[in-house]
């Protein structure tokens, strides 16, 4: 894989009224980064996923791990563990850098 550099994260990122709209940073077959970016009042319901970190660049709102709410804003990072059910609820507009294992980790 020969390196990547986005010299401007605000750039990647996409806000959309439909909601979420991942863009993929990179993905391998052991991991995969996005960037995320939600609006004012949008939520990604929790789910359970493999383990992450999800660093906020831009925003408030709240990141659910397995129903306990952390207060999310920029330079906050949140690990959820392997299987751990995850969801963001944005207050503001927000966006995100979430990095994942495979599921088989």
């Amino acid at each position: 894989m020969t390196p990547i550099l986005y010299p401007n994260w605000k750039e990647k990122v996409v806000f959309s009224a439909a909601g979420p709209q991942p863009q993929t940073l990179v993905e391998t077959d052991k991991f995969k980064a996005v960037l995320v970016g939600l609006e004012a009042g949008q939520k990604i319901p929790q789910h359970p996923a493999p383990i992450a970190v999800y660093h906020f660049l831009e925003g408030t709102g709240w990141m659910i791990v397995n129903g306990e709410r952390f207060a999310v804003a920029p330079g906050v990072t949140v690990v959820a563990p392997h299987g751990a059910k995850r969801g963001v609820e944005a207050e503001t507009r927000i966006a995100f850098l979430g990095v994942h294992g495979s599921s088989g980790q």
